[in-house]
């Protein structure tokens, strides 16, 4: 396993479409999934997407419990390599929250995301996925998704107000790392 670096904010390999995973259960993908949850886990995220380490493909990892530092208090997440998604949202209610983004370090936004979702795709396995989540958990399906569409969370912030460096929006918790 390999803690990969995770490409920021400028890099034009972030805006671009994932190619789907077309083969699963190979030693590749094997590999390309244990780097990432070794890259996820050094910096102590909540997610990661495939395009971040500069690989172009429909595959993002998640998962958070008690034992992350920087998310002690929101709900557990369950650890999910989720390949190919496909988000719906359920109703048309949102939710607006802080988020931040190991490929925009330093910074915090207020996000609107969808309340509640069904997400569906394969494991890595191929096996079929199919999950309806709300709160915490489908805020953070729909941030990692976002980066399979060439989308970061700026780009969905509506406030610029609610945008800035987290030292200076929460001084109280001083430099955390992001998403």
């Amino acid at each position: 396993m390999t803690v990969r670096d995770i490409l920021k904010m400028g890099d034009p390999r972030l805006l671009q479409f994932a190619e789907p995973v077309k083969a699963f259960d190979t030693p590749e993908l094997h590999t390309l999934i244990s780097d990432m949850r070794e890259t996820m886990a050094a910096v102590n995220g909540a997610g990661l997407a495939a395009p971040q380490i500069g690989i172009n493909l429909q595959l993002v990892i998640f998962g958070s419990d008690q034992t992350n530092p920087r998310y002690p208090d929101r709900p557990l997440v369950p650890k999910t390599v989720l390949i190919n998604p496909v988000i719906t949202p359920i109703g048309t209610d949102e939710e607006h929250d802080w988020e931040g983004c190991l490929s925009v370090p330093g910074l915090r936004g207020m996000v609107p995301r969808w309340a509640q979702i069904r997400y569906t795709g394969m494991d890595e396995t191929g096996h079929a996925i199919d999950r309806t989540v709300n709160g915490f958990h489908a805020r953070v399906v729909q941030h990692e998704c976002d980066h399979l569409i060439g989308k970061l969370y700026p780009m969905r912030v509506r406030d610029f107000t609610k945008f800035g460096y987290t030292e200076v929006l929460f001084p109280e918790i001083g430099d955390v790392e992001d998403d």
